[in-house]
């Protein structure tokens, strides 16, 4: 089922994402679509292609999370013309043994029924500690 409704859109793309529904997921972007993810992270950036952020942005998060703990809720949308904003859940258990447990918010912007652009905020230093602990440019001073 297709729709060109942006809030739907929008909608069944995270469900998939919860559902691990690869391709309702993939086939949710525009062959065209950047997602911004702002900082100073390994995965700070904007990827850009369908291709670039489903593969690597969003592919790239499963060799960090224990297989099958991975769980979103999609808490609130707004939505008005062909933006979307969504608020959700994501909590996994990592294979460094902490928890990932983190609220996120992303502007969608959605065009012929597939995401355009997406920008998402997030507990970044949340996102440093959880998953990538090892990486040193996001210790505080002192801390070595």
């Amino acid at each position: 089922m297709t729709t060109s409704d942006p809030r739907a859109v929008v909608v069944r793309y995270v469900e998939a994402v919860r559902d691990g529904d690869a391709d309702v997921v993939r086939g949710s972007f525009a062959e065209d679509a950047t997602w911004h993810y702002p900082g100073d992270l390994p995965i700070s950036k904007v990827w850009h292609g369908r291709d670039e952020i489903v593969d690597e942005f969003l592919g790239g998060m499963g060799p960090i999370l224990v297989p099958g703990t991975l769980a979103v809720e999609l808490v609130s949308t707004i939505a008005e013309g062909d933006r979307v904003v969504a608020e959700w859940t994501s909590r996994a258990t990592t294979v460094y043994g902490g928890t990932y447990d983190n609220r996120c918010i992303g502007i969608y912007t959605v065009r012929d029924g597939r995401i355009a652009s997406v920008v998402e905020y997030t507990d970044t230093k949340h996102v440093a500690a959880a998953l990538f602990p090892d990486d040193d440019a996001h210790r505080p001073t002192g801390t070595e």
